[in-house]
């Protein structure tokens, strides 16, 4: 069994008991959220387009840092900048 869930402007393939990172959600470490699902296949191979996703927020975090750098030759400009990306670490309870 798994299900397509959507957030955060991107799509993951979850089955249960996995863990996933996904850009950073609005929820306190220990706590369920519900996710709607795009898509369920179950083990019969029967297809849903409707369901919902229950997840437990394991911890929130940061990405390794990306360096951002421009330049323009010949005209002494160099910039560096680095970002580092916020994500939530979920772990998948349940799928109906």
């Amino acid at each position: 069994m798994y299900a397509v869930i959507k957030t955060g402007g991107k799509q993951y393939r979850v089955e249960p008991e996995s863990i996933i990172r996904v850009e950073k959600l609005n929820a306190n470490e220990g706590e369920t959220v519900e996710i709607p699902a795009i898509l369920v296949r179950d083990d019969n191979g029967n297809i849903k387009t409707e369901g919902k996703v229950k997840a437990e927020v394991v911890k929130h975090g940061k990405h390794k840092k990306v360096i951002v750098f421009k330049f323009k030759r010949k005209k002494n400009y160099k910039r560096w900048n680095g970002h580092r990306q916020p994500f939530t670490e979920l772990k998948i309870t349940e799928i109906s």
